[in-house]
């Protein structure tokens, strides 16, 4: 069903009160939304909501209810499918095999088994968390994470989202990680997987900052240039001098604002890019 110009909220609760679920909203065009503050929920201007139902569900009297709930003569176009069973939870390792990134670093969903013999592998299981490997932004800072003498270094991950960047560091040979992330879901990502990669005695995760006044060898920052420059004094604080940092999850058009706001302290490279997004990386002065 087309959202149109409905509520979203109540189109929810609508459709949980008759017993969905799981409701979902998707872009029914090609608007990407692409750096939403946080906090913030931006709609498409066509939002796509789709419900998920129990088979033993009558639809019958659904389209009669949601006009009900939500106070309108005639819903917008809606259809309904029979979904086969499935193990739901593994759908999404159908279309993601293993990744190379760099020379030796290797990024395996589930239990698939090691790519070669030398390779430096990451095990991995998003659940809700973002950070696959598939995502430019993440891809750049694994390339770039492989490409470092990680050797008894400390990292810092700002925004871990699942984990995978921490957790490539220490299969690459970090001491050791604290990993922060605004969302719940994504810590207890990082928690799982550090787990499945036996290195969760080497990671500290968490939704607050443990860390202040410490500095790390390495700080890896894959967000958003908005919070990038919001917290770049926190960022650069936390980078050791003669540490190495890494900020992702930059447009293209917005390398020289996020320049800006670290050069001061930060000696950066030539940006590297890829499917329109950019890394800076560089030396703590």
């Amino acid at each position: 069903m087309s959202l149109e110009s409905l509520d979203p909220d109540r189109v929810e609760n609508a459709l949980i009160e008759y017993g969905a679920l799981s409701v979902t909203l998707t872009d029914g065009g090609d608007e990407p939304l692409l750096e939403p503050a946080p906090g913030e929920m931006p709609l498409w201007t066509d939002t796509r909501v789709t419900a998920l139902f129990d088979e033993d569900t009558d639809l019958n009297d659904l389209p009669r209810h949601l006009a009900s709930t939500l106070d309108i003569d005639e819903l917008p176009a809606c259809n309904t499918e029979t979904l086969a069973d499935r193990p739901w939870e593994r759908e999404w390792l159908k279309d993601f095999g293993p990744m190379r990134f760099g020379d030796k670093l290797w990024i395996v969903p589930g239990d698939l088994p090691d790519p070669a013999d030398d390779a430096v592998v990451v095990r991995l299981d998003p659940g809700l968390a973002f950070g696959t490997g598939t995502h430019a932004t993440t891809a750049l800072c694994l390339a770039w994470l492989d490409s470092l003498d990680l050797a008894g270094k400390t990292v810092f991950d700002f925004g871990c989202g699942s984990g995978i960047l921490g957790i490539a560091a220490l299969r690459l040979g970090a001491v050791s990680v604290h990993a922060i992330d605004i969302d719940l879901q994504a810590v207890t990502a990082t928690r799982q997987n550090a787990a499945r990669n036996d290195v969760d005695d080497r990671v500290e995760a968490g939704t607050a900052l443990a860390a202040a006044g410490r500095r790390f060898d390495v700080v890896v920052a894959n967000i958003l240039a908005g919070t990038l420059i919001e917290h770049a004094e926190l960022i650069m604080a936390s980078t050791a001098r003669g540490g190495q940092l890494a900020l992702s999850g930059i447009l293209s058009g917005q390398v020289e604002s996020v320049l800006a706001a670290f050069e001061e302290h930060i000696a950066f490279g030539p940006p590297v890019t890829l499917d329109g997004w950019a890394m800076l990386s560089g030396t703590r002065n």
